[in-house]
């Protein structure tokens, strides 16, 4: 299992409800197909962040969310492609990682991407104008040579 991919399917699963411990974040894991050792899903936590409160692990650290892989990381390891359509810019990604790329791209704030839209493994980059879609494709391609 791609250490990414298990990382999000953590934070999916704190998302959607309080994990007591350990045990019972990795029989979650477990029922979505993913077996983890105790001390790589303690790496996990600590990689991810998490903070364990009175009522589980939490997604935050205060007011802070929490860090996602850089960009360029993201882009290699899940995006297919990009193709540029006027001043707009659909990306590909491998099935169920749209978001987290969407969302790291959106963290950049590149002058040349107004906004993201992620899908399931599909993200459209709505762009000011032709010119600066062509330099973000550009730049997306790079990463993903």
């Amino acid at each position: 299992m791609n250490k990414t991919l298990r990382q999000r399917a953590i934070l999916e699963l704190l998302k959607h409800a309080p994990v007591a411990n350990q045990e019972d974040l990795q029989r979650a894991l477990r029922k979505r197909g993913i077996r983890v050792g105790q001390a790589t899903l303690s790496r996990d936590i600590r990689d991810l962040g998490l903070s364990k409160t009175p009522s589980g692990y939490s997604l935050f650290h205060g007011d802070a969310a929490p860090a996602l892989p850089p960009v360029s990381r993201l882009v290699r390891e899940f995006a297919l492609g990009v193709r540029a359509a006027q001043n707009l810019l659909i990306v590909k990604t491998s099935i169920g990682s749209a978001q987290p790329v969407a969302a790291a791209l959106d963290e950049e704030n590149w002058p040349e991407a107004i906004g993201t839209v992620a899908g399931d493994d599909t993200i459209l980059i709505v762009c000011p104008d032709n010119k600066d879609a062509s330099r973000l494709a550009t730049r997306i391609q790079e990463m993903l040579a």
